[in-house]
């Protein structure tokens, strides 16, 4: 295994669209795979009414809630890849144009009529790992 600097690190999380966010709900740790894209170094996910992801910060919660973020890249077969995990402060994107900017440039899996809020990750804490022979 080698060391991502932060740099590396936040390059290949750029060149994917699927990771999983840990937050905490009820006071124990949750995890949701969801769609990212990247902005500058923050992270930007959607939200939609209803999911618990868009309960976990409101957007009167200016300084945001810590969260992890986790991505990665394995073959199955070699077991060859990367991983990377930033850990930040989630806060709710408020700016109904920046909103609508990440709505058409995320790809979810599923569309969802909510559809009406965005989460930045600004990274804090970013380390990698990569899988090599």
């Amino acid at each position: 295994m080698g060391q991502l600097g932060r740099a590396e690190a936040l390059r290949l999380l750029g060149s994917i669209s699927l990771g999983r966010i840990v937050f905490t709900q009820q006071a124990l740790p949750a995890i949701r795979p969801v769609n990212h894209l990247m902005d500058g170094e923050d992270i930007i996910v959607q939200l939609h009414d209803g999911a618990t992801l868009a309960s976990i910060v409101t957007p009167t919660q200016a300084e945001g809630v810590v969260v992890a973020y986790e991505a990665d890249v394995i073959d199955p077969e070699t077991h060859l890849g990367w991983s990377v995990v930033v850990t930040g402060y989630a806060c709710r994107v408020t700016d109904e144009s920046e909103v609508a900017r990440f709505a058409a440039r995320l790809r979810p899996w599923a569309q969802h009529p909510a559809t009406n809020a965005a989460l930045r990750i600004r990274p804090d804490l970013v380390t990698g790992l990569r899988l090599t022979a």
